[in-house]
């Protein structure tokens, strides 16, 4: 797991090597054993290294083919390199390291940019052939591994970069180079930052997206020249032509025949194997542990699979309703784990500002703090975590995939016209009594009043049009005109083959809550922590057998991941296979309240200055009161103002 980073020098020709060097310290956090340069007159790369495989100096980047026609630096793990290797050897290729660099050259010396499909694992690389002039940039399926890339050419803004939201979806599309144009690219936007000229110009609706979502969706970030390579995408840059293309797609259609015993034992034998190949390593390696189904699973699968006993690490919370460290715990005594436990609330405000600084742009997520805390916890004592992160999109675990269940039963049983027409009066007429039910009805009605696609949007954005409309600034409504940042879900939605609905919105949140939400999460907390972490649920063949998989076997009437049950049953007992689903929470309005009350009232009231360029202060100001005083609860949107304006202070303000 590494950092890297690099730019061409044709129209960068004043960088030198001291600006790669420059780039790898923004982000050695990420690569905290090694660095290295390489500078030519056409192309500069830098690599940050956190050692995992082949710890020797073979092993350290840039590397370079034996002809030195090559050279390329990447972040992540190939979990099939073995296999890979010994193909290669077979056919009579010679290596001087043990790495899966390594690798990656070789296959791409035989097959060109078609070795990406057979590439098994996380990752994002540069690969510069010199004799082709040929600049290969390349981010793993799911979007484990992150890749910002950055051009100055102002014809390259919101028009082709929004474009590619429908375009990543079913066809290449290229940009040219003017004689002006810069380019460069990093793991991190705080790399790109370190270089002369960067131009630091917020996107507005970017902004949107981010209230909306908590994130802001691929490929867009927040700032307008800076952009994000989409997952199981590559880019080419030579001649003064950018060329994107797509390398692999998920696909919902083809069924798989298996009865249900033989898709569970599947599912168990392929997360089996996923497992197996992450624990390949040549530094301590252990586990989270939360005490829910997928990680108390892959635990369970790692101490089948070791002779020695796992370190495991959990995150416990002094308010019942989210803790979950006494299940972490039944799992540990069952499989006699060397466990390790962290409170959040002990410091929380403390460290709040130190755990935001780590992302570049406004990220919402509230579960980012234990998910610091459980990395910090974890690399005391481990180099590389397994993690069981992916089991709720790949398996429908959240209660979102039950409640839009629920909903689309109602939705059947009234004709479109009467959810047209009628249930936005009803939903107004909620609106005006201030109980409880009535809000939670409203929010129902809403739903309803329109296509499932579009109701699975509402009832999971984080901030309902009616609360955007009334909060922000004129201006700001008029430069968004008639943007809506549902677009994203849509067209995911309407790009999904799967025939039926839960199909398609799996396949949504693996193109949007995954990649740009739960994955970024996981990289920047464990990457600030030096920390790799491992995802055997979302492992390529898991994923792409699960596809096949009919939607029964993963939602059963409102039983969420039945099949992954059903493949860890006798594993675990029924206290974890069936108790209600926690999540990786926090108790977020209370924290408002108490915890963060303090520094939170600093940066939204007494010294806000990214929230008064967007919303009414006076609005914001009724918000942050009426969550104090207990009559309603505005934590998810708060939250995201704080997100929104730590951000700002730190990459902004100076702007």
């Amino acid at each position: 797991m590494c950092g890297i980073a690099g730019f061409l020098t044709n129209n960068y020709a004043n960088l030198t090597e001291q600006h790669l060097k420059q780039m790898g310290e923004a982000i050695a956090h990420r690569g905290p054993d090694a660095s290295g340069e390489h500078l030519d007159e056409q192309v500069g790369l830098c690599h940050r290294r956190l050692s995992i495989l082949d710890l020797s100096p073979l092993g350290r980047q840039p590397m370079y083919s034996e002809d030195n026609n090559v050279v390329i630096v990447f972040n992540g793990e190939i979990y099939n390199f073995l296999e890979l290797r010994a193909e290669l050897e077979q056919q009579g290729c010679h290596f001087k390291s043990s790495s899966d660099t390594e690798v990656i050259i070789k296959l791409y010396e035989r097959d060109g940019i078609d070795c990406l499909p057979l590439l098994n694992g996380m990752f994002a690389f540069a690969l510069w052939d010199k004799q082709q002039e040929q600049l290969f940039i390349a981010r793993d399926r799911l979007g484990k591994k992150p890749l910002y890339y950055y051009m100055s050419d102002d014809t390259y803004t919101s028009e082709g970069s929004d474009a590619s939201v429908s375009k990543a979806e079913n066809a290449s599309f290229a940009y040219n180079f003017n004689s002006n144009s810069k380019f460069a690219f990093a793991s991190e936007i705080k790399a790109l930052l370190t270089l002369p000229d960067i131009k630091k110009e917020v996107r507005t609706d970017a902004v949107s997206d981010f209230f909306a979502y908590q994130y802001i969706p691929d490929p867009k970030s927040i700032f307008k020249h800076i952009h994000k390579l989409p997952p199981a995408h590559y880019m080419l840059v030579k001649g003064g032509t950018l060329t994107i293309e797509k390398y692999w797609q998920l696909s919902f259609a083809n069924q798989s025949s298996d009865n249900e015993q033989e898709s569970v034992e599947k599912v168990k034998s392929l997360i089996a194997d996923a497992t197996k190949r992450r624990m390949i390593s040549d530094v301590p390696l252990g586990a989270f542990l939360s005490g829910g189904v997928d990680s108390s699973g892959v635990v369970a699968t790692m101490s089948a699979l070791s002779e020695k006993p796992i370190k495991t690490c959990t995150i416990a919370f002094d308010n019942e309703k989210y803790n979950e460290a006494e299940f972490a715990k039944l799992v540990s005594e069952q499989y006699k784990t060397e466990h390790h436990e962290f409170a959040v609330n002990q410091n929380v405000e403390d460290s709040i500002e130190h755990v935001v600084s780590f992302f570049d742009e406004p990220f919402g997520d509230p579960s980012l703090v234990p998910t610091f805390f459980v990395s910090e916890l974890a690399r005391k004592e481990v180099t590389v975590a397994i993690a069981g992160d992916g089991g709720d999109e790949v398996f429908a675990g959240y209660e979102k995939y039950t409640t839009d269940y629920i909903e689309n039963r109602i939705r059947e049983k009234f004709p479109s016209w009467i959810r047209r027409y009628i249930f936005p009066s009803l939903a107004s007429f909620c609106g005006l009594i201030n109980i409880r039910t009535f809000k939670r009805a409203k929010s129902l009605l809403r739903s309803l009043s329109v296509e499932p696609d579009m109701g699975f949007y509402i009832s999971n954005s984080f901030i309902t049009d009616e609360q955007w409309q009334d909060i922000i600034k004129p201006q700001i409504r008029q430069e968004l005109g008639d943007y809506h940042p549902s677009i994203y879900t849509l067209q995911h939605y309407a790009s999904a083959d799967g025939n039926d609905h839960l199909s398609k919105i799996l396949y949504t949140d693996m193109k949007t809550y995954m990649s740009a939400g739960i994955l970024v999460k996981v990289d920047r907390m464990s990457m600030a922590n030096s920390l790799e972490v491992r995802a055997p649920i979302m492992d390529k063949e898991v994923i792409e057998f699960a596809a096949t998989m009919p939607s029964s076997m993963k939602l059963r009437g409102t039983e969420k991941k039945y099949a992954l049950k059903e493949a860890f049953k006798s594993m675990l007992s029924e206290d974890i296979l069936y108790r209600k689903k926690m999540g990786f929470s926090v108790p977020l309005a209370q924290w408002f309240r108490v915890e963060l009350k303090s520094i939170a009232s600093k940066y939204l009231l007494e010294q806000a200055e990214g929230i008064p360029h967007y919303f009414d202060k006076d609005k914001v100001s009724k918000l942050w009161h009426e969550h104090q005083s207990g009559s309603e609860d505005h934590s998810a949107v708060l939250w995201s103002m704080l997100m929104f304006e730590m951000w700002w202070h730190r990459y902004m303000r100076n702007a």
